[in-house]
Protein backbone atom coordinates (compact mmCIF):
# COMPACT_ATOMS: atom_id res chain seq x y z
CA UNK A 1 0.00 0.00 0.00
CA UNK A 2 1.35 3.26 -1.03
CA UNK A 3 2.14 5.88 2.09
CA UNK A 4 0.26 8.52 0.40
CA UNK A 5 -2.78 6.52 0.33
CA UNK A 6 -4.70 7.65 4.16
CA UNK A 7 -4.85 5.16 6.87
CA UNK A 8 -8.82 6.36 6.92
CA UNK A 9 -10.37 8.27 4.47
CA UNK A 10 -14.13 9.60 4.62
CA UNK A 11 -15.53 11.79 1.73
CA UNK A 12 -18.40 13.12 1.54
CA UNK A 13 -20.55 12.07 4.46
CA UNK A 14 -24.05 12.80 4.47
CA UNK A 15 -26.42 11.57 7.26
CA UNK A 16 -29.82 12.94 8.16
CA UNK A 17 -32.73 12.00 11.05
CA UNK A 18 -36.24 12.21 10.53
CA UNK A 19 -35.46 14.84 7.66
CA UNK A 20 -32.97 17.43 10.11
CA UNK A 21 -29.39 17.52 8.43
CA UNK A 22 -26.99 16.27 11.12
CA UNK A 23 -23.92 15.82 8.48
CA UNK A 24 -23.70 17.20 5.25
CA UNK A 25 -20.88 16.64 2.78
CA UNK A 26 -17.99 16.07 5.68
CA UNK A 27 -14.49 14.94 4.71
CA UNK A 28 -12.07 13.47 7.49
CA UNK A 29 -9.15 11.77 6.90
CA UNK A 30 -6.48 10.08 9.11
CA UNK A 31 -2.86 9.20 8.51
CA UNK A 32 -0.95 6.27 9.99
CA UNK A 33 0.99 7.36 12.97
CA UNK A 34 -1.07 10.48 13.46
CA UNK A 35 -3.28 11.91 16.53
CA UNK A 36 -6.21 13.73 14.62
CA UNK A 37 -8.64 16.18 17.20
CA UNK A 38 -11.81 16.26 15.92
CA UNK A 39 -13.62 19.62 17.33
CA UNK A 40 -17.14 21.36 17.44
CA UNK A 41 -19.27 22.62 20.08
CA UNK A 42 -22.76 20.67 20.54
CA UNK A 43 -24.69 19.37 18.12
CA UNK A 44 -21.33 20.11 15.21
CA UNK A 45 -21.67 16.76 14.08
CA UNK A 46 -18.52 15.07 15.77
CA UNK A 47 -20.47 11.81 17.36
CA UNK A 48 -22.63 10.78 14.48
CA UNK A 49 -19.35 10.89 12.41
CA UNK A 50 -17.73 8.65 14.61
CA UNK A 51 -20.90 6.38 15.04
CA UNK A 52 -20.54 6.49 11.09
CA UNK A 53 -16.93 5.60 11.09
CA UNK A 54 -17.20 2.86 13.82
CA UNK A 55 -20.29 0.72 12.69
CA UNK A 56 -23.22 2.52 14.65
CA UNK A 57 -25.02 4.22 12.09
CA UNK A 58 -25.00 4.00 8.11
CA UNK A 59 -24.47 6.59 6.51
CA UNK A 60 -27.43 7.61 3.64
CA UNK A 61 -24.39 9.13 1.47
CA UNK A 62 -20.64 9.33 0.48
CA UNK A 63 -17.97 6.96 1.36
CA UNK A 64 -15.21 5.15 3.87
CA UNK A 65 -12.33 4.22 2.86
CA UNK A 66 -9.82 2.31 4.73
CA UNK A 67 -6.06 1.54 3.60
CA UNK A 68 -7.51 2.64 0.17
CA UNK A 69 -10.39 -0.04 0.28
CA UNK A 70 -13.95 1.09 0.77
CA UNK A 71 -15.70 -0.16 4.30
CA UNK A 72 -19.13 -0.38 5.26
CA UNK A 73 -19.38 -1.32 8.81
CA UNK A 74 -23.03 -2.48 9.97
CA UNK A 75 -22.37 -2.67 13.34
CA UNK A 76 -19.49 -2.09 16.08
CA UNK A 77 -17.93 -6.09 16.31
CA UNK A 78 -17.34 -5.24 12.08
CA UNK A 79 -15.68 -2.35 12.60
CA UNK A 80 -13.89 -3.69 15.35
CA UNK A 81 -12.93 -6.72 12.70
CA UNK A 82 -12.07 -4.10 10.40
CA UNK A 83 -9.64 -2.14 12.23
CA UNK A 84 -11.59 0.39 14.28
CA UNK A 85 -11.75 0.91 17.84
CA UNK A 86 -13.46 3.32 20.15
CA UNK A 87 -12.81 4.14 23.73
CA UNK A 88 -15.82 6.30 25.31
CA UNK A 89 -15.72 8.76 28.09
CA UNK A 90 -17.58 6.51 29.92
CA UNK A 91 -15.08 3.61 30.19
CA UNK A 92 -17.55 0.65 28.65
CA UNK A 93 -15.74 -1.95 30.89
CA UNK A 94 -17.10 -4.44 33.87
CA UNK A 95 -15.87 -2.91 37.14
CA UNK A 96 -17.23 -6.34 38.59
CA UNK A 97 -14.39 -8.29 37.01
CA UNK A 98 -10.98 -8.68 36.50
CA UNK A 99 -8.37 -6.58 34.55
CA UNK A 100 -8.02 -9.80 32.67
CA UNK A 101 -11.14 -10.58 32.18
CA UNK A 102 -11.79 -7.10 30.82
CA UNK A 103 -8.77 -7.77 28.82
CA UNK A 104 -10.11 -10.83 27.11
CA UNK A 105 -14.18 -10.89 28.00
CA UNK A 106 -15.86 -12.51 24.68
CA UNK A 107 -12.39 -14.10 23.52
CA UNK A 108 -11.06 -16.10 26.67
CA UNK A 109 -7.85 -18.51 25.89
CA UNK A 110 -9.37 -21.95 26.57
CA UNK A 111 -7.46 -25.57 27.34
CA UNK A 112 -10.03 -28.64 26.92
CA UNK A 113 -12.56 -26.40 27.01
CA UNK A 114 -12.84 -24.29 29.46
CA UNK A 115 -11.07 -20.85 30.44
CA UNK A 116 -7.28 -21.24 30.37
CA UNK A 117 -6.65 -18.88 33.80
CA UNK A 118 -3.20 -18.76 33.62
CA UNK A 119 -2.52 -18.27 29.81
CA UNK A 120 -4.92 -15.05 30.46
CA UNK A 121 -3.17 -13.77 32.80
CA UNK A 122 0.03 -14.08 30.73
CA UNK A 123 -0.97 -12.53 27.72
CA UNK A 124 -3.05 -9.40 30.02
CA UNK A 125 0.53 -9.14 31.32
CA UNK A 126 2.31 -8.94 28.22
CA UNK A 127 -0.17 -6.77 26.24
CA UNK A 128 -0.10 -4.12 29.70
CA UNK A 129 3.86 -3.98 29.64
CA UNK A 130 3.54 -2.05 25.98
CA UNK A 131 1.38 0.55 27.93
CA UNK A 132 3.93 0.74 30.82
CA UNK A 133 1.61 -0.88 33.22
CA UNK A 134 2.37 -3.54 35.72
CA UNK A 135 -0.58 -4.44 38.06
CA UNK A 136 -2.42 -7.34 39.32
CA UNK A 137 -4.52 -8.27 36.40
CA UNK A 138 -6.41 -10.72 38.61
CA UNK A 139 -7.64 -7.78 40.91
CA UNK A 140 -11.12 -6.11 39.50
CA UNK A 141 -11.06 -3.51 37.35
CA UNK A 142 -13.05 -1.23 39.84
CA UNK A 143 -9.89 -1.35 42.44
CA UNK A 144 -7.80 0.94 39.76
CA UNK A 145 -7.77 4.86 39.31
CA UNK A 146 -10.02 5.85 36.25
CA UNK A 147 -6.77 6.57 33.92
CA UNK A 148 -5.56 2.98 34.39
CA UNK A 149 -9.35 1.65 33.61
CA UNK A 150 -8.97 3.98 30.18
CA UNK A 151 -5.79 2.90 29.34
CA UNK A 152 -6.88 -1.04 30.29
CA UNK A 153 -9.78 0.18 27.78
CA UNK A 154 -7.57 1.31 25.48
CA UNK A 155 -5.18 -1.57 25.12
CA UNK A 156 -8.34 -3.97 24.70
CA UNK A 157 -9.51 -1.40 21.96
CA UNK A 158 -6.22 -1.59 20.02
CA UNK A 159 -5.97 -5.42 20.52
CA UNK A 160 -9.48 -6.25 18.98
CA UNK A 161 -8.25 -3.52 16.35
CA UNK A 162 -5.04 -2.61 16.03
CA UNK A 163 -5.28 0.26 13.36
CA UNK A 164 -7.39 3.36 14.40
CA UNK A 165 -8.40 3.96 17.94
CA UNK A 166 -10.83 6.62 18.51
CA UNK A 167 -11.21 8.47 22.04
CA UNK A 168 -14.16 10.45 22.89
CA UNK A 169 -13.73 12.94 25.56
CA UNK A 170 -10.66 10.30 27.51
CA UNK A 171 -9.22 13.28 29.47
CA UNK A 172 -12.80 14.39 31.19
CA UNK A 173 -12.42 12.80 34.33
CA UNK A 174 -8.51 12.67 34.82
CA UNK A 175 -6.41 14.95 36.88
CA UNK A 176 -3.03 16.72 35.11
CA UNK A 177 -0.98 13.91 36.37
CA UNK A 178 -3.23 10.92 34.75
CA UNK A 179 -3.60 13.16 31.78
CA UNK A 180 0.51 12.93 31.16
CA UNK A 181 -0.08 9.00 31.87
CA UNK A 182 -2.64 9.00 29.40
CA UNK A 183 -0.89 10.86 26.65
CA UNK A 184 2.44 9.16 27.25
CA UNK A 185 0.89 5.74 25.90
CA UNK A 186 -1.07 7.81 22.97
CA UNK A 187 2.36 8.77 22.04
CA UNK A 188 3.89 5.65 22.07
CA UNK A 189 0.85 3.92 19.84
CA UNK A 190 1.55 6.61 17.50
CA UNK A 191 5.05 5.64 17.41
CA UNK A 192 3.64 2.09 16.15
CA UNK A 193 1.84 3.74 13.58
CA UNK A 194 -1.71 3.62 14.91
CA UNK A 195 -4.26 6.40 13.84
CA UNK A 196 -5.90 8.13 16.94
CA UNK A 197 -8.83 10.34 16.65
CA UNK A 198 -9.48 12.68 19.95
CA UNK A 199 -12.69 14.21 20.88
CA UNK A 200 -12.23 16.15 23.66
CA UNK A 201 -12.79 20.08 24.49
CA UNK A 202 -9.94 20.98 26.19
CA UNK A 203 -7.62 23.03 23.82
CA UNK A 204 -4.44 23.76 25.61
CA UNK A 205 -4.89 19.07 25.68
CA UNK A 206 -5.22 18.99 21.74
CA UNK A 207 -2.41 22.07 21.22
CA UNK A 208 -0.23 19.02 23.47
CA UNK A 209 -0.97 16.02 21.65
CA UNK A 210 -2.78 15.91 18.17
CA UNK A 211 -1.10 16.45 14.87
CA UNK A 212 -3.84 17.93 13.25
CA UNK A 213 -7.17 19.44 13.83
CA UNK A 214 -10.80 18.85 11.97
CA UNK A 215 -13.50 21.17 12.78
CA UNK A 216 -17.02 20.46 12.27
CA UNK A 217 -19.97 23.28 13.07
CA UNK A 218 -23.84 22.58 12.24
CA UNK A 219 -22.89 19.36 10.26
CA UNK A 220 -20.70 21.13 8.13
CA UNK A 221 -16.93 20.77 7.72
CA UNK A 222 -15.20 23.96 8.61
CA UNK A 223 -11.66 23.13 7.70
CA UNK A 224 -8.71 20.54 8.30
CA UNK A 225 -5.41 22.40 9.83
CA UNK A 226 -1.94 21.48 11.58
CA UNK A 227 -2.37 22.48 14.88
CA UNK A 228 1.57 23.54 14.39
CA UNK A 229 0.81 26.05 11.71
CA UNK A 230 -2.77 27.21 13.82
CA UNK A 231 -2.88 30.08 15.98
CA UNK A 232 -5.25 29.19 19.25
CA UNK A 233 -7.37 32.60 18.51
CA UNK A 234 -8.21 31.02 14.63
CA UNK A 235 -8.60 27.51 16.22
CA UNK A 236 -11.68 29.37 18.21
CA UNK A 237 -12.89 31.44 15.34
CA UNK A 238 -13.17 28.27 13.30
CA UNK A 239 -14.90 26.80 16.28
CA UNK A 240 -17.35 29.48 17.21
CA UNK A 241 -18.01 30.14 13.39
CA UNK A 242 -17.37 33.40 12.48
CA UNK A 243 -13.91 35.45 11.10
CA UNK A 244 -12.75 37.76 13.41
CA UNK A 245 -14.83 41.22 12.55
CA UNK A 246 -16.71 43.81 14.56
CA UNK A 247 -20.19 43.14 15.42
CA UNK A 248 -22.17 46.16 16.06
CA UNK A 249 -24.45 46.12 19.30
CA UNK A 250 -28.02 47.50 19.18
CA UNK A 251 -27.99 48.63 22.86
CA UNK A 252 -28.60 51.94 23.64
CA UNK A 253 -25.99 53.92 25.83
CA UNK A 254 -29.20 54.56 28.51
CA UNK A 255 -30.18 51.29 28.42
CA UNK A 256 -26.41 50.09 29.12
CA UNK A 257 -26.18 53.34 32.04
CA UNK A 258 -29.16 52.18 33.47
CA UNK A 259 -28.06 48.46 33.86
CA UNK A 260 -24.84 48.93 35.19
CA UNK A 261 -25.99 52.08 37.69
CA UNK A 262 -28.71 50.56 38.98
CA UNK A 263 -28.13 48.14 42.32
CA UNK A 264 -27.52 44.34 42.77
CA UNK A 265 -30.51 43.01 44.23
CA UNK A 266 -29.10 39.22 43.50
CA UNK A 267 -25.56 38.58 44.31
CA UNK A 268 -23.19 35.88 44.15
CA UNK A 269 -19.46 35.45 45.69
CA UNK A 270 -16.97 32.73 46.52
CA UNK A 271 -20.01 30.66 44.64
CA UNK A 272 -18.25 27.27 43.00
CA UNK A 273 -18.43 23.28 43.57
CA UNK A 274 -15.76 21.23 43.33
CA UNK A 275 -14.96 19.19 40.16
CA UNK A 276 -17.88 21.74 38.35
CA UNK A 277 -16.99 25.47 38.69
CA UNK A 278 -14.18 26.98 40.14
CA UNK A 279 -15.60 29.65 42.57
CA UNK A 280 -16.80 32.82 41.54
CA UNK A 281 -18.68 36.14 42.09
CA UNK A 282 -21.39 37.76 40.48
CA UNK A 283 -23.97 40.41 40.80
CA UNK A 284 -26.76 40.72 38.71
CA UNK A 285 -29.00 44.26 38.17
CA UNK A 286 -32.64 44.05 37.33
CA UNK A 287 -32.93 44.80 33.53
CA UNK A 288 -29.81 43.61 32.44
CA UNK A 289 -28.82 40.92 29.93
CA UNK A 290 -25.53 39.07 31.24
CA UNK A 291 -23.94 36.84 28.54
CA UNK A 292 -22.06 33.59 29.62
CA UNK A 293 -19.45 32.81 26.83
CA UNK A 294 -17.02 29.74 26.60
CA UNK A 295 -16.26 26.73 24.54
CA UNK A 296 -17.49 23.35 24.92
CA UNK A 297 -17.10 22.10 28.36
CA UNK A 298 -15.90 25.25 29.58
CA UNK A 299 -18.32 25.11 32.38
CA UNK A 300 -21.16 27.26 31.00
CA UNK A 301 -24.09 24.85 31.91
CA UNK A 302 -22.66 23.86 35.25
CA UNK A 303 -22.80 27.34 36.27
CA UNK A 304 -26.38 27.79 35.53
CA UNK A 305 -26.84 24.48 37.49
CA UNK A 306 -25.39 26.09 40.28
CA UNK A 307 -27.44 29.60 40.18
CA UNK A 308 -30.61 27.19 39.79
CA UNK A 309 -29.66 25.06 42.56
CA UNK A 310 -29.72 21.67 40.47
CA UNK A 311 -26.03 21.41 41.86
CA UNK A 312 -25.23 22.83 45.72
CA UNK A 313 -22.70 24.63 45.94
CA UNK A 314 -20.03 23.96 48.42
CA UNK A 315 -18.42 27.38 48.49
CA UNK A 316 -19.54 31.11 48.72
CA UNK A 317 -23.14 32.67 49.78
CA UNK A 318 -26.30 33.66 47.36
CA UNK A 319 -28.24 36.21 48.42
CA UNK A 320 -31.78 37.92 47.43
CA UNK A 321 -31.96 41.60 48.68
CA UNK A 322 -29.90 41.99 50.78
CA UNK A 323 -30.43 38.20 52.40
CA UNK A 324 -28.41 34.96 52.48
CA UNK A 325 -30.42 32.05 50.41
CA UNK A 326 -29.85 28.62 49.92
CA UNK A 327 -30.33 27.45 46.80
CA UNK A 328 -30.14 23.84 48.00
CA UNK A 329 -32.39 23.01 44.93
CA UNK A 330 -34.86 23.73 42.01
CA UNK A 331 -37.80 24.58 44.27
CA UNK A 332 -35.77 26.66 46.29
CA UNK A 333 -34.50 29.05 43.22
CA UNK A 334 -38.24 29.06 41.77
CA UNK A 335 -39.32 30.30 45.52
CA UNK A 336 -36.87 33.29 45.19
CA UNK A 337 -38.08 34.27 41.59
CA UNK A 338 -35.94 32.23 39.70
CA UNK A 339 -36.50 30.41 36.12
CA UNK A 340 -34.55 28.34 34.11
CA UNK A 341 -35.13 27.32 30.69
CA UNK A 342 -32.15 24.10 29.49
CA UNK A 343 -30.05 23.49 27.02
CA UNK A 344 -30.79 20.01 26.14
CA UNK A 345 -35.26 20.70 25.58
CA UNK A 346 -36.53 17.69 24.79
CA UNK A 347 -34.90 15.57 27.53
CA UNK A 348 -34.75 18.33 30.47
CA UNK A 349 -37.33 21.01 29.17
CA UNK A 350 -40.60 19.19 27.87
CA UNK A 351 -42.63 16.19 28.74
CA UNK A 352 -43.52 15.29 25.77
CA UNK A 353 -46.43 13.44 26.09
CA UNK A 354 -48.00 16.31 28.38
CA UNK A 355 -50.48 18.61 26.89
CA UNK A 356 -48.73 21.88 25.87
CA UNK A 357 -51.05 23.80 28.67
CA UNK A 358 -49.79 21.12 31.05
CA UNK A 359 -46.39 21.94 30.19
CA UNK A 360 -46.86 25.50 30.62
CA UNK A 361 -48.25 25.05 33.91
CA UNK A 362 -45.21 23.26 35.60
CA UNK A 363 -43.44 26.27 37.47
CA UNK A 364 -46.44 27.92 38.45
CA UNK A 365 -48.05 24.48 40.12
CA UNK A 366 -44.29 23.49 41.63
CA UNK A 367 -43.79 26.79 42.85
CA UNK A 368 -47.13 26.89 45.01
CA UNK A 369 -47.63 23.17 45.70
CA UNK A 370 -48.88 19.70 44.56
CA UNK A 371 -51.28 20.22 47.46
CA UNK A 372 -52.74 23.46 45.68
CA UNK A 373 -53.26 21.89 42.37
CA UNK A 374 -54.24 24.56 39.11
CA UNK A 375 -57.61 23.33 37.77
CA UNK A 376 -57.73 22.84 33.83
CA UNK A 377 -59.46 25.66 33.42
CA UNK A 378 -57.13 27.66 34.84
CA UNK A 379 -54.34 25.75 32.46
CA UNK A 380 -56.15 26.42 29.53
CA UNK A 381 -56.39 30.08 30.64
CA UNK A 382 -52.97 30.47 31.23
CA UNK A 383 -51.78 28.59 28.15
CA UNK A 384 -53.99 30.34 26.11
CA UNK A 385 -52.50 34.20 27.03
CA UNK A 386 -49.08 33.12 26.53
CA UNK A 387 -50.06 31.00 23.32
CA UNK A 388 -51.25 34.59 22.16
CA UNK A 389 -48.53 36.85 23.71
CA UNK A 390 -45.62 34.73 21.99
CA UNK A 391 -47.27 33.28 18.67
CA UNK A 392 -47.15 29.37 19.89
CA UNK A 393 -48.21 27.42 16.60
CA UNK A 394 -50.24 25.29 16.40
CA UNK A 395 -52.73 27.33 19.05
CA UNK A 396 -54.40 23.89 20.51
CA UNK A 397 -53.78 24.16 24.23
CA UNK A 398 -54.44 20.71 24.56
CA UNK A 399 -52.30 19.08 21.56
CA UNK A 400 -49.12 16.93 22.93
CA UNK A 401 -46.11 19.65 23.27
CA UNK A 402 -44.38 16.99 21.50
CA UNK A 403 -45.86 17.25 18.25
CA UNK A 404 -44.78 21.16 18.06
CA UNK A 405 -41.77 22.49 16.18
CA UNK A 406 -38.55 23.18 18.29
CA UNK A 407 -38.87 26.73 17.81
CA UNK A 408 -42.68 26.48 19.68
CA UNK A 409 -41.27 24.20 21.68
CA UNK A 410 -38.93 26.42 23.35
CA UNK A 411 -41.52 28.95 23.47
CA UNK A 412 -43.61 26.82 25.43
CA UNK A 413 -40.32 26.78 28.28
CA UNK A 414 -39.98 30.33 28.05
CA UNK A 415 -44.03 30.43 28.55
CA UNK A 416 -44.01 28.09 31.36
CA UNK A 417 -40.70 30.73 33.39
CA UNK A 418 -43.26 33.81 32.69
CA UNK A 419 -46.22 32.37 34.11
CA UNK A 420 -44.59 32.45 37.25
CA UNK A 421 -43.21 36.17 36.79
CA UNK A 422 -39.58 35.48 37.57
CA UNK A 423 -37.22 38.30 38.95
CA UNK A 424 -34.58 36.01 37.13
CA UNK A 425 -34.59 33.76 33.99
CA UNK A 426 -31.95 31.96 33.17
CA UNK A 427 -31.73 30.85 29.77
CA UNK A 428 -29.07 28.18 28.70
CA UNK A 429 -28.91 28.20 24.54
CA UNK A 430 -32.44 29.36 24.05
CA UNK A 431 -32.48 29.68 20.10
CA UNK A 432 -30.46 26.21 19.75
CA UNK A 433 -32.22 24.39 17.16
CA UNK A 434 -34.96 26.18 16.06
CA UNK A 435 -35.32 28.10 13.07
CA UNK A 436 -34.65 31.48 12.12
CA UNK A 437 -38.39 32.97 12.65
CA UNK A 438 -38.28 32.28 15.98
CA UNK A 439 -34.85 32.50 16.54
CA UNK A 440 -35.63 36.23 15.85
CA UNK A 441 -38.94 36.81 18.17
CA UNK A 442 -36.58 34.78 20.89
CA UNK A 443 -33.86 37.56 20.89
CA UNK A 444 -36.80 40.17 20.91
CA UNK A 445 -38.84 38.74 23.54
CA UNK A 446 -35.43 38.70 25.92
CA UNK A 447 -34.89 42.66 24.72
CA UNK A 448 -38.43 43.32 25.51
CA UNK A 449 -38.30 41.32 28.92
CA UNK A 450 -35.25 43.06 29.65
CA UNK A 451 -37.07 46.84 29.27
CA UNK A 452 -39.44 45.09 31.35
CA UNK A 453 -37.23 45.00 34.45
CA UNK A 454 -36.56 41.70 34.31
CA UNK A 455 -32.92 40.26 34.62
CA UNK A 456 -31.74 37.40 32.47
CA UNK A 457 -28.61 35.95 32.21
CA UNK A 458 -27.92 33.83 28.79
CA UNK A 459 -25.64 31.34 27.61
CA UNK A 460 -24.77 30.80 24.11
CA UNK A 461 -21.92 29.49 21.73
CA UNK A 462 -23.67 32.42 19.05
CA UNK A 463 -21.43 34.70 19.51
CA UNK A 464 -23.46 37.19 17.59
CA UNK A 465 -26.39 36.55 20.01
CA UNK A 466 -24.62 37.36 22.91
CA UNK A 467 -23.50 40.36 21.69
CA UNK A 468 -26.35 41.64 20.62
CA UNK A 469 -28.49 41.05 23.71
CA UNK A 470 -25.93 41.32 26.41
CA UNK A 471 -25.01 44.14 28.78
CA UNK A 472 -22.19 41.97 30.47
CA UNK A 473 -20.38 39.04 29.25
CA UNK A 474 -18.71 36.31 31.66
CA UNK A 475 -16.26 34.62 29.96
CA UNK A 476 -15.41 30.88 30.85
CA UNK A 477 -12.64 28.28 30.48
CA UNK A 478 -11.63 25.36 31.62
CA UNK A 479 -14.68 25.65 34.22
CA UNK A 480 -13.67 29.09 35.70
CA UNK A 481 -14.70 32.46 35.13
CA UNK A 482 -11.52 34.46 33.82
CA UNK A 483 -12.72 37.52 32.15
CA UNK A 484 -15.93 39.76 32.24
CA UNK A 485 -16.58 42.04 29.31
CA UNK A 486 -18.63 44.77 29.69
CA UNK A 487 -20.09 48.38 27.55
CA UNK A 488 -17.71 48.82 24.77
CA UNK A 489 -15.64 45.82 25.44
CA UNK A 490 -18.76 43.55 24.59
CA UNK A 491 -17.69 42.16 21.46
CA UNK A 492 -17.06 38.95 19.30
CA UNK A 493 -13.41 39.40 19.08
CA UNK A 494 -12.64 39.98 22.89
CA UNK A 495 -14.68 37.80 23.50
CA UNK A 496 -12.15 34.74 21.29
CA UNK A 497 -8.99 37.44 23.20
CA UNK A 498 -9.95 36.23 26.65
CA UNK A 499 -10.91 32.33 25.99
CA UNK A 500 -7.83 32.22 23.73
CA UNK A 501 -5.06 34.10 26.47
CA UNK A 502 -6.59 31.60 29.04
CA UNK A 503 -5.81 28.47 27.35
CA UNK A 504 -2.11 29.77 26.94
CA UNK A 505 -2.01 30.66 30.51
CA UNK A 506 -3.78 27.05 31.10
CA UNK A 507 -0.97 25.41 28.49
CA UNK A 508 1.93 27.49 30.61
Amino acid sequence: MSDSVSLLEARGIGKAFLGITALDGVDFTLDRGEIHALLGENGAGKSTLIKILTGVYSRDRGAVRLDGAEVTPANVAEAQALGIGTVYQEVNLLENLTVAENLFLGRQPLRCGLIDRREMHRRSKALLSRYGLDIDVDALLSSYSVAVRQIVAIARAVDLSGKVLVLDEPTASLDAHEVEMLFSVLRRLRTEGLGIIIITHFLNQVYAIADRVTVLRNGRLVGTRKLAELPQLELISMMLGRELQHITREHQAQEETVATTAEAPIRFAGYGKRGSVAPFDLDIRPGEVVGIAGLLGSGRTETAFLLFGIDRADSGTAKVDGRDVALSSPEAAITHGFGFCPEERKTDGIIGDFSVADNIALALQARQGWARSISSREKRMIAEKFIKSLDIRPTDAERPIKFLSGGNQQKAILARWLATEPRLLILDEPTRGIDIGAHAEILKMIERLCAEGMSLIVISSELEELTAVAHRIIVLSDRRHVAELSGEQVSADNIMQAIAASTRTEAA
